[in-house]
């Protein structure tokens, strides 16, 4: 067992993801999630060979995210994933944005995403494989932590 996060996507913000504040834009965060999901994707076996041999995606059905700090231009960042909950067709994740060797993240997204049979254009239980894979990133990450940011809701308190 690794109980660590699995480092999924490590990148430099590019200018042209910087706005006029000299500040990561909002879109760039859920990108750099984005590509972080499809790391974890290929983790558990569905890159582009695990698709076409399974016929199966993932689908990202709700997505949270949380801005905690300032990210600038020019600054290097990598994406650390935990496997919060799955079941036959669903993973509950969450993607947590680093400076890499730094211990506070800058921001984090809690996701539900759902295996797809692309065929069919609906919800198919895991491939065989793939829910072996699951299931060992589970128990990797069965001890570690549930983030801070996870369960919330928006809203104004009254």
């Amino acid at each position: 067992m690794c109980n660590a996060a699995l480092t999924t996507y490590r990148t430099r913000i590019h200018a042209d993801w910087v706005d006029y504040n000299g500040h990561l834009r909002d879109a760039f965060y859920l990108l750099i999630f984005s590509h972080a999901t499809d790391a974890l994707m290929d983790a558990l076996g569905l890159n582009e060979a695990g698709r076409a041999r399974t016929g199966h995606t993932l689908y990202t059905l709700e997505c949270h995210l949380n801005f905690l700090a300032e990210v600038k231009g020019g600054e290097a960042v990598e994406v650390r994933t935990q496997l919060l909950a799955h079941d036959a067709k669903r993973l509950h994740i969450h993607h947590a944005l680093y400076r890499p060797a730094e211990a506070d993240s800058l921001a984090e997204s809690e996701q539900m995403l759902m295996n797809i049979d692309s065929a069919a254009g609906r919800s198919a239980p895991f491939d065989a494989q793939v829910a072996e894979q699951v299931q060992r990133l589970a128990a990797d990450h069965h001890e570690l932590a549930t983030p801070a940011c996870v369960g919330r809701v928006i809203g104004l308190r009254r």
